[in-house]
């Protein structure tokens, strides 16, 4: 597991006024408690700062239990490069979808953009992360 000082830029880009917001005050709220996001957008970028820091239990935790893994594994060397957040889109109360483009670099091999439309639900008053179409 890797991690980040509490007053670095949050690995999911967000900003504030032009200006990267700090971990603490970003992803890192739902990512070193118990609390948990209030909206699916922050529950995406939240789950990208977890790929980033390679935090299994919190990605295992916000996946909704009819799609998640039993297991994760992080492959080894890999540098994400970023995240783009292209469209939140909430559909009813309880089912929302973003947009995002993440990137990234495996050890040894050329740079990689993953597009997808993440679909989530809300349930007991938690976000999770059902599934995924890769555009």
């Amino acid at each position: 597991m890797k991690t980040t000082p509490q007053t670095h830029a949050c690995p999911c880009g967000r900003l504030h006024r032009h200006k990267p917001l700090v971990y603490q005050d970003c992803c890192g709220r739902w990512l070193e408690s118990d609390t948990p996001a209030p909206d699916a957008q922050s529950l995406m970028r939240s789950r990208y700062s977890a790929f980033v820091l390679e935090r299994r239990d919190y990605l295992l935790g916000t996946w909704h239990a009819s799609h998640r893994p039993a297991q994760l594994e992080f492959e080894s060397g890999v540098k994400w490069l970023g995240l783009d957040v292209r469209q939140y889109r909430l559909v009813d109360d309880c089912h929302a979808e973003v947009e995002f483009i993440a990137r990234q670099k495996p050890a040894g091999a050329p740079a990689v953009r993953l597009h997808e439309r993440s679909h989530f639900v809300l349930e007991a008053g938690r976000w999770y992360y059902a599934e995924g179409d890769m555009q």
